[in-house]
């Protein structure tokens, strides 16, 4: 165990002792997203660094506290990226994109960010400094206990290195728009995924369907041609998207994220929208009815979150159903006995 490790584990044995409460974080980023902050802060910004990384593996392993921007600048020095796109917010850091499990534009198309975690490495409630997962892909023997903290917010534990699977860049890329009402654009994106086309982002808001290619030039080249539709140069676009700071959500002090299969229909309302993810993530600028927005996601198959928003008292999450709400608590007592890390960010009981 590092000096600095054994410095938080020894914090962490010490809350636990008293039952007081630590709020762990990085760069603050993503303060504002689950429930209130709680506790005394535990930062990670000092385990910064790659610890190992093996392009012609497509492995990287980096500390808890390494900056996205840090990361992806290695990574982009041997050609890969990050697959999942994790979302920046202007100085993110690693730990902290796997601890919230959130995923960007590439996210239908290359898969989410747990499935690209293939080991890590946590302080658990008790101050053990566990491992889990490894450093191949064909490590899959027992519970996947990687993944299930991808997400977690962390109120499991203090994540501390973090071993991801990277993928090459795409040696060609091109973005196209077209004009259509939400309906169309929705079926489109539907019959568009069923097709083998390099898709690799895709969104709609304002009337406008916009679609990222990927892949191969004469791929590209050859979905252009059967897809139509108007070129435009999307690097920046798509990366507002990504962070956040595009003019839609930039206007919206509160944000809900629904979250849908990709055929469901448009939602009912007029709340400002913008879609992604070939239909599947709604995002709606506004105060929100909780209670309706709730239930009519559960009817479509999904689930509504708010993403964003002073007023937390409707819960960030959807309240889970009693028997998972049973196993949460259980891997919790489990990983967290005296319930020290991160209370309610998740839900008010965790």
């Amino acid at each position: 165990m590092s000096e600095d490790v054994a410095a938080l584990s020894e914090r962490i044995l010490a809350a636990a002792a008293n039952g007081r409460a630590l709020c762990i974080r990085g760069a603050g980023s993503k303060d504002f997203y689950g429930g209130p902050l709680q506790g005394e802060p535990l930062d990670t910004i000092g385990l910064r660094g790659i610890v190992d990384y093996e392009p012609t593996e497509l492995v990287v392993t980096a500390r808890a506290g390494t900056p996205l921007a840090e990361l992806e600048a290695a990574l982009a020095e041997r050609g890969q990226v990050l697959p999942f796109e994790p979302p920046r917010f202007g100085g993110g850091t690693l730990g902290g994109a796997v601890a919230a499990g959130l995923s960007g534009p590439r996210r239908p198309y290359a898969g989410a960010a747990r499935d690209f975690v293939l080991g890590l490495r946590l302080l658990d409630g008790q101050g053990r400094h566990l491992r889990f997962g490894g450093q191949v892909i064909k490590n899959v023997a027992g519970f996947d206990v990687s993944r299930l903290l991808t997400g977690s917010l962390g109120t499991l534990g203090l994540l501390t290195e973090v071993t991801l699977k990277t993928l090459p860049r795409p040696p060609a890329e091109t973005s196209l728009r077209f004009e259509l009402d939400e309906a169309t654009a929705l079926r489109r994106m539907n019959e568009w995924a069923a097709r083998p086309l390099p898709l690799s982002a895709s969104s709609y808001h304002d009337g406008a369907l916009r679609l990222r290619l990927s892949g191969a030039e004469a791929a590209v080249r050859e979905a252009c041609g059967k897809l139509g539709g108007v070129a435009f140069s999307g690097g920046d676009y798509w990366d507002g998207l990504r962070d956040q700071h595009d003019a839609f959500f930039k206007s919206a002090a509160t944000l809900w994220r629904v979250s849908l299969p990709q055929t469901a229909p448009p939602l009912r309302g007029d709340a400002p929208q913008l879609i992604e993810w070939g239909g599947a993530l709604r995002w709606l600028a506004g105060s929100q009815d909780a209670v309706a927005l709730r239930r009519q996601a559960a009817e479509l198959g999904g689930h509504a979150t708010l993403f964003r928003g002073a007023d937390k008292s409707a819960g960030v999450f959807q309240p889970l159903p009693a028997a998972l709400a049973q196993l949460h608590r259980r891997i919790k007592a489990v990983l967290d006995p005296a319930g020290i890390f991160n209370r309610g960010r998740l839900y008010p009981e965790f």
